[in-house]
């Protein structure tokens, strides 16, 4: 007859955790184990099965209790168990070999007195240990008590902390995330030093059991906001979470919307910069990508650059990426609509020049723009898939040779590839990757529109896709916010940077806790003359 305990036949509605989340372990329920350990060498065994790498190891604790040792080899670390666990409950410490140690106090001698791990507690509940076991733990069973103990002696070999690959900048810090998650957490730390940090994890997946940490600072994030965040994460049950994005496609509002409702990003100091505007950051163990939520349009086109530089210079830099975002959804469409139907607006020796190139080409102007765009986007995507040593020298011949066979044999124009090529140029100028390929796939309705109706089917398209965003939604803020609704403070970092003390006070549509960014005596500061202390006429009459 089995001594493992069981409670009621029930799961305990307080565990979370690999009990819920491993499929394999849902049959176990609330069970224990017993003081037993050949019975619980049995459990364990018959839950993980046949694996070369799992590790059980008998010995005797202080050279009397039989106990038994479990781990995963690939991913522990092995001279953490030899030296913190396995010594130290062989050998008795000195000052108890001529004492008795009472059954009832062996577990508090070996957790309080004897391990040399700071990460040492006991678990009885079996789906627990058997979990643990599966995330790098070690478990310490001994004869005669109703508890395991559970070492966290986790040793995943990972990459160093790098540059970020995705959003470089030439003036700002250079760490990226990894894929593990206490590394992602302590950079978080490292850089946001107060103890209104607040982390909250859970697990998500029922065979990957993926740890998820939601961070926000409290005093300064809506409650609410906390609150729905863990709410459309706890309402998740899928198999496996391998990445942030599969969290992303589960929790923003509008599924079938182009425009993202999430913003990832990959640089610890943009997490935490928007943290402190009172936004929640979600971060995936294995991603090294943290989800940033709510999010609005405006963030899509800024750059961590626009902060650590003066506001002046990235003012200008933040309207011309701007232009450069316009340009790219709207520049084919106009152009198929004014040759096709308004070349009146073209200036006569222009309109000439553009009417000698197309001669010889054999399809109208949006056969032919939607042609090139085609060709151009298998380009760039057989450009990423490349290995790194040959894409960029594809990317370039292919251009050029593409590009300039076209215009030979009389394919395109000439003034068709430049279009297109200024397009492309102008994507590429959007920081945000998701943004960018939203506007790539938006193009292409709207040279078919242009193409249709020609500058009524462009305005057409305009209005649908202004009305789209006005309609979306991230959490509940409105997509084109601070624009609509208008904040003043929001505007003050919309399409220009203004000085950050300016931006006296949080987004106004984030409803945060604490408003208050920069202090009024710093206003006050910064408005007051400066003190030149160097100036040769002070320095005259100090020297007299």
């Amino acid at each position: 007859m089995r001594r493992i305990r069981q409670r009621n036949g029930k799961p305990n509605s307080e565990s979370t955790g690999a009990e819920v989340a491993d499929q394999g372990l849902a049959n176990i329920g609330d069970e224990r184990i017993s003081g037993n350990v050949e019975e619980t060498i049995a459990r364990i065994r018959e839950k993980l099965g046949e694996n070369d790498d799992f590790t059980m190891r008998r010995f005797q604790v202080f050279g009397r209790y039989p106990a038994a040792m479990f781990y995963f080899s690939s991913m522990i670390d092995q001279a953490i168990v030899n030296r913190d666990i396995l010594k130290p409950l062989m050998y008795m410490p000195a000052y108890l070999e001529d004492k008795p140690i009472e059954q009832d106090r062996l577990k508090s001698v070996l957790l309080d007195e004897s391990l040399h791990h700071s990460e040492g507690k006991s678990e009885d509940r079996l789906a627990k240990l058997i979990g643990g076991i599966v995330r790098g733990q070690t478990i310490v069973a001994v004869e005669g008590l109703d508890a395991a103990i559970v070492v966290n002696t986790r040793d995943v070999d990972k990459r160093s902390i790098d540059t970020p690959a995705t959003e470089q900048v030439i003036r700002g810090p250079r760490e990226g995330f990894i894929e593990i998650l206490n590394t992602n957490i302590a950079l978080l730390r490292y850089r946001l030093q107060t103890s209104d940090l607040r982390v909250r994890s859970m697990e998500i997946g029922r065979k990957t059991a993926s740890k998820v940490a939601v961070c926000y600072i409290d005093g300064v994030t809506n409650s609410d906001l906390v609150k729905e965040v863990q709410k459309r994460l706890s309402n998740i049950d899928i198999d496996a979470v391998l990445d942030a994005g599969y969290l992303e496609q589960f929790i923003e509002d509008n599924h079938i919307s182009p425009f993202p409702q999430v913003q990832y990003t990959e640089r610890p100091d943009k997490v935490v910069a928007n943290l402190l505007e009172g936004r929640v950051a979600i971060l995936v163990d294995g991603s090294p990508l943290a989800l940033v939520v709510p999010t609005v349009f405006s963030q899509f086109y800024q750059s961590v650059e626009d902060y650590t530089e003066r506001f002046l210079l990235m003012s200008a830099v933040r309207l011309a990426r701007f232009v450069a975002l316009i340009f790219s959804l709207v520049f084919p469409s106009l152009y198929v609509a004014i040759i096709s139907y308004n070349p009146e607006l073209i200036p006569t020796e222009f309109a000439v020049a553009v009417a000698g190139g197309r001669a010889g080409v054999p399809f109208p102007a949006v056969i032919e723009v939607l042609l090139i765009e085609i060709s151009m986007e298998v380009l760039r995507e057989a450009t990423i898939r490349l290995p790194q040593q040959v894409g960029g020298a594809l990317s370039i011949v292919g251009v050029l040779v593409v590009g300039q066979a076209a215009v030979a044999a009389g394919f395109a124009s000439p003034i068709t590839v430049v279009i297109i090529a200024l397009t492309t140029i102008g994507s590429f100028a959007t920081p945000a990757f998701n943004v960018a390929l939203a506007l790539r796939l938006l193009r292409f309705p709207l040279i078919i529109m242009a193409g249709i109706f020609g500058l009524y089917g462009v305005m057409i398209g305009l209005i649908l896709i202004a009305n789209h965003l006005l309609a979306l939604q991230s959490f509940g803020v409105p997509y084109l916010s601070p624009l609509i609704p208008s904040d003043y403070q929001g505007l003050k970092d919309l399409l220009v940077r203004g000085p950050l003390w300016w931006m006296s006070k949080r987004p106004e549509f984030l409803y945060p806790r604490d408003k208050t960014r920069v202090s009024p005596d710093t206003m006050a500061q910064i408005k007051s003359p400066p003190d030149k202390v160097l100036n040769p006429a002070n320095q005259s009459e100090k020297e007299r």
